[in-house]
């Protein structure tokens, strides 16, 4: 009796860990979405357009006093979402690993990017300010948002699975993202027989992104269960964000290859989200292609990415995460010079450059994910994952700061994205140095056969 009754609890505890990795997945459904929609299509080239419309004789606007050139304020307004991000994200990460509310934490951060985000329906005519305040607090609060449902992911996936668990993630927002970027391109496409203008379509698509992040929200925060907070701590106990980062920047230095594997996936995180934020802007401002051409590469790109995910994690589970990871870096890097040459006003070569994005970006990012969720000490998932999401999901400060400083010098968007190059080669360089199997032991977490 004593035997069955142990089995049925094993059985009931497994089921419900199905159970909530179901639910976690769906979280990626909600908010990737935003990503797609909004971050990399529709918003870089409209609120530039909006910036374009409010800027004096000399092409710059003048937020706070200061000269801006309207093409840099949408890579601006995306760096300054991680100055807001740095102050929250470990604040928030710590709160979540002392008292075990993460799900709660989740919500509010998931609500607050949702609702910003569905408030863009109200960026018309020369309401730059208005966006710019917008896409910070949507960043802002999406970072939080992501940094709590990653560090999930060694509190409902064993080990051994982790590769596969994460890529499955990342292939549910790619579809996602998929689905809703086709609905957005009839609505945009045929705007005229909705009885729309173009940009009524426009608000519309960003609107109905942050009303899709809310809806699906839900899956999540009814499946995932909260865990108890870490012993030894008030409750109460809050830290500054930035007093908390220090606290646990120190902690890290415990913990030297977990953080040497860190800065390398910083930096080469940073060119990937970069790319993924500004080539809308370069393909409608450099190469000259609609927004009906750009629709449709990063469809491409979303549908490409679900295959590119599941197969990069089979890859790993070959090979190792770190040796799929740094070769998707050698081919970010080729992509991206191809992407230098790409001759303006011929969409047809965009798409190939889309595809080849499309095939490493889901499965560097979920190999990256998984790997790092294997450095992290246990019983500090949320806060360690705070300075991992710095730069995640297109909250890079450095890139677009690089891409905005790069394009004012210059004017020319091809050497901006030519400037990123740098993030895949130096990434690279550093993640190679990183021996995992040791940084997974030393963090005190078993060792996968691959990794």
């Amino acid at each position: 009796m004593g035997t069955e009754t142990v089995r049925t609890e094993v059985f009931d505890e497994a089921t419900e860990l199905r159970r909530e990795q179901r639910g976690w997945y769906f979280y990626d459904w909600a908010c990737s979405v935003y990503s797609t929609s909004v971050l990399t299509v529709f918003l870089g080239p409209y609120l530039t357009s909006v910036a374009d419309h409010a800027a004096d004789a000399d092409g710059y606007v003048h937020p706070l006093g200061i000269p801006v050139r309207a093409g840099s304020f949408f890579a601006y307004s995306v760096s300054l979402s991680v100055i807001l991000a740095v102050v929250l994200m470990p604040l928030v990460g710590s709160a979540a690993d002392r008292t075990g509310r993460k799900k709660q934490l989740l919500g509010a951060a998931a609500y607050t990017g949702a609702a910003a985000t569905t408030g863009m329906f109200f960026l018309d005519g020369d309401r730059y300010l208005l966006g710019g305040l917008l896409l910070i607090v949507a960043n802002a609060a999406q970072s939080v948002a992501l940094m709590l449902y990653n560090s999930y992911l060694p509190q409902i996936a064993p080990p051994e699975e982790r590769d596969t668990i994460s890529s499955r993630g990342w292939a549910f927002g790619y579809a996602s993202g998929s689905l809703v970027l086709i609905v957005n391109l009839v609505l945009y496409s045929a705007h005229d027989s909705f009885g729309l203008s173009e940009t009524e379509a426009v608000r519309i698509c960003l609107a109905g992104a942050g009303l899709w992040w809310g809806a699906f929200t839900l899956v999540p925060l009814r499946r995932l269960r909260d865990r108890g907070g870490r012993a030894g701590q008030e409750a109460g106990a809050t830290a500054p964000g930035l007093r908390q980062l220090a606290a646990t920047a120190r902690d890290m230095r415990r913990h030297p290859l977990t953080l040497s594997f860190l800065l390398a996936y910083l930096i080469y995180n940073d060119g990937i989200q970069t790319v993924i934020s500004q080539a809308s802007v370069y393909g409608s401002e450099e190469l000259g292609l609609g927004q009906s051409t750009l629709i449709v590469a990063v469809l491409l790109v979303q549908v490409l990415a679900v295959a590119g995910a599941l197969t990069m994690g089979r890859l790993a589970r070959t090979y190792g995460a770190k040796r799929t990871i740094l070769g998707s870096l050698v081919a970010w890097t080729v992509t991206l010079a191809a992407g230098y040459f790409l001759p303006a006003g011929a969409p047809v070569w965009f798409f190939v450059l889309a595809g080849g994005i499309g095939l490493v970006l889901g499965g560097s990012q979920a190999l990256s994910r998984s790997l790092f969720s294997h450095l992290v000490p246990p019983g500090k998932e949320a806060e360690y994952f705070a300075a991992y999401e710095m730069s995640d999901r297109g909250m890079s400060w450095l890139g677009p700061l690089l891409f905005g400083i790069t394009y004012q010098l210059t004017g020319s968007y091809r050497s901006a994205i030519i400037s990123l190059v740098a993030f895949f080669v130096i990434g690279f360089a550093l993640l190679a140095r990183v021996p995992v199997r040791r940084a997974i032991g030393e963090a005190g977490n078993p060792v996968p056969q691959k990794v």
